[in-house]
């Protein structure tokens, strides 16, 4: 469970091929050779930014962003601007790139200037509001001017975006249940106070436009209790589990959850209950109550029975 107070780094993940290269080459910064995919459930009104923006809000935003097009330089602004949607991959890549590479003395004139302008505007639009909100935690940094290229995402509870490799992404606010791969490979470029390799970042990303809908991670229903987000790879998938509460917890149903093939953690939310936990036709079970923060370890094949309590019971399992 992940708490956004502050807007965490501009960043994306390698894919496995990567990943190992980078482990090979850079062990000390790079500790493991797998990949990272994650997801995020968002458990309250949630902000991200995710994916490069459609070409067209991009173009728009160089063209009316002095600061933005001297960072960038405008040979390359000019490139990106008369691209079209059949050919911008290059010049996006070229303009990003620059921007990310610029020096940190050399962009204080164009953020100190488009804040200023910002700042001054009587009626400012979301992407004003960001900026500030971005300048207010990150001065002076890079990731202010990201924001113009990537989509800003925002989820309602029960939202969730998939992040799989090379796709660029940062937190800004909010709460969500977050699970990954088993690796902790992040290649950071803005935001942050951590480690920043800017050239790696720029070099593996995917330049392709994307609309804010599009990130967006569908999932399915399983039972009239389980929702289930499964993405794309075998490493993970999370179950969101929801029961109604009862006036009285001995008056409540017990409810059997899906049996996973794999193990599994449950993570208790919100609510408050009983639990019994084992293998099929067993007496040797685990139970106990449940209430918000009780986690829950299964092996491979155990069910487990929840009881709910007068409130609504929310929580979340992560299997693969």
């Amino acid at each position: 469970m992940l708490s956004v107070g502050k807007a965490l780094s501009i960043q994306a993940h390698p894919d496995i091929e990567l990943a190992k290269k980078l482990h090979a080459e850079r062990p000390d910064v790079y500790k493991d050779p797998n990949h990272k995919p994650e997801m995020a459930i968002a458990l309250t009104k949630f902000e991200g930014l995710c994916g490069f923006r459609p070409l067209s809000e991009i173009q728009e935003n160089i063209r009316a962003n002095e600061g933005l097009r001297a960072a960038i330089g405008d040979e390359m602004c000019d490139a990106l601007c008369a691209s079209d949607d059949s050919n911008y991959a290059d010049a996006l890549r070229r303009a990003f790139t620059s921007l990310m590479s610029s020096k940190k003395e050399d962009l204080q004139g164009p953020l100190e200037s488009h804040r200023a302008k910002v700042s001054s505007k009587a009626a400012k639009d979301g992407l004003d509001d960001l900026f500030l909100r971005l300048w207010e935690q990150y001065p002076g940094d890079v990731g202010c001017f990201v924001l113009y290229f990537v989509n800003h995402v925002r989820l309602d509870p029960g939202e969730a975006m998939f992040l799989g490799p090379n796709l660029i992404h940062a937190y800004l606010c909010g709460d969500c249940i977050e699970c990954m791969a088993c690796s902790d490979n992040v290649v950071r470029a803005g935001l942050t106070p951590k480690l920043i390799d800017v050239p790696t970042l720029c070099s593996m990303l995917e330049y392709r436009c994307l609309k804010p809908q599009d990130v967006l991670f569908k999932p399915e229903v399983e039972t009239s209790a389980t929702t289930v987000y499964n993405p794309p790879v075998p490493d993970f998938a999370v179950c969101k589990i929801s029961l109604e509460g009862s006036s009285q917890e001995e008056q409540g149903e017990e409810n059997l959850l899906p049996v996973r093939s794999s193990a599994s953690i449950l993570l208790f939310v919100n609510g408050a209950g009983r639990y019994r936990a084992g293998p099929a036709g067993s007496t040797e079970v685990q139970s106990g109550d449940f209430k918000k923060g009780t986690m829950v370890f299964l092996a491979a094949g155990e069910q487990i029975f929840l009881k709910a309590g007068g409130s609504i019971t929310l929580a979340f399992q992560a299997f693969c």
